[in-house]
């Protein structure tokens, strides 16, 4: 017997809680202090992987969530119907689809720095450019949420039962 169970969709935070946790820990993970006198090789070194990291977990959680709602082109069809009818599966697939073009190979921004202020400004830009990318994206991200949160409480039938 086939039970969907769509109560186990995570949760799609806003825009601006998904920044602030992303922020935090990319702080909190990478090194925070660099001195002027570093060579412009090392000052590169301590930037890069800040960028990196913060790329990195900004992709990880959009593809757990786009993961998650792609998987629902391979349910029954009884259950894909009733989600296009109660909310436009193009709609959500546009709103999943709709995120981080801009946002890569910014990483490599970082190696025109030749001071340790254009490295710093050069991080600044690179992760305001992942900001906006996330502010853009906040109205999609509040969607899928309230798909989610629609989802949760449908009932879990198995659509192959005989009716007796």
């Amino acid at each position: 017997m086939v039970q969907y169970n769509f109560k186990k969709i995570t949760m799609v935070p806003n825009g601006k809680d998904f920044v602030d946790f992303i922020l935090s820990r990319a702080q909190s993970q990478t090194p925070t202090v660099v001195h002027k006198g570093y060579a412009i090789s090392r000052l590169r070194q301590f930037y890069m992987p800040k960028v990196k990291y913060t790329q990195q977990n900004f992709h990880d959680k959009l593809s757990t969530i786009i993961d998650e709602f792609h998987r629902l082109d391979g349910i029954h069809p009884f259950y894909g119907d009733l989600l296009h009818v109660l909310y436009n599966k193009d709609h959500y697939k546009l709103a999943l689809e709709s995120y981080w073009e801009n946002c890569e190979g910014l990483c490599e921004i970082i190696k025109y720095g030749d001071s340790l202020y254009r490295c710093k400004c050069l991080k600044v830009a690179a992760l305001g450019r992942m900001c906006t990318v996330m502010k853009r994206i906040g109205p999609s991200l509040a969607y899928l949420e309230q798909v989610g949160q629609h989802m949760a409480r449908l009932p879990s039938i198995d659509p192959k039962q005989e009716l007796s």
